[in-house]
């Protein structure tokens, strides 16, 4: 077993502002995200549907999804949705790559 230090914690973030002018956020997720890449010690990867982030312990995460908030509100956003789901595993060293490539073998084996 791992130990705690060497885990990394995956994160799921969705970010939308509510009652803005228009329905294309676009320019609201870019400076959500321009924002969470200046957070230290955390990788992100976008989606269509949110942005994944990786680090080695809990405090990058939440700081990015606080930065996040700050950068929309800075945007003149009055209101704010997000949605984060953390997977902190404990005994042993995951990351986003592990857990793609784990369902990737599975798959392999169900068509076999």
């Amino acid at each position: 077993m791992s130990s705690a230090k060497s885990c990394k914690i995956i994160a799921y973030l969705t970010i939308a502002p509510v009652g803005t002018e228009s329905t294309s956020i676009g320019s609201y997720v870019a400076a959500a995200i321009k924002a969470i890449a200046k957070v230290k010690g955390l990788s992100y990867e976008i989606t269509p549907m949110g942005t994944i982030m990786e680090a080695g312990n809990l405090k990058p995460i939440l700081e990015a999804v606080k930065a996040a908030h700050k950068a929309l509100t800075a945007n003149g956003v009055l209101r704010i949705e997000s949605t984060l789901i953390i997977d902190d595993r404990k005994d042993k060293l995951r990351t986003m790559k592990d857990k793609v490539d784990s369902v990737k073998k599975h798959m392999k084996k169900s068509q076999g």
